[in-house]
């Protein structure tokens, strides 16, 4: 039987919870991954980028 409520709570994000991944620029990627920056900024990154260095993190947020 379906599952009619599987990802139901992405439909009241914008853009459905999609966008730009700040670390790998793939564009139209779900962003739903928080990681947190040493700095304690938080970025919402793609289920590729969720499991990175620190030092990319870090990287992205000095680019953006």
């Amino acid at each position: 039987m379906a599952k009619s409520k599987r990802g139901h709570a992405l439909w009241s994000l914008p853009s459905r919870g999609r966008g730009t991944c700040p670390i790998c620029q793939s564009t139209r990627i779900k962003l739903l991954y928080p990681r947190r920056a040493t700095d304690g900024t938080n970025i919402k990154v793609c289920k590729r980028c969720d499991k990175v260095s620190q030092e990319k993190v870090d990287a992205s947020i000095v680019v953006s």
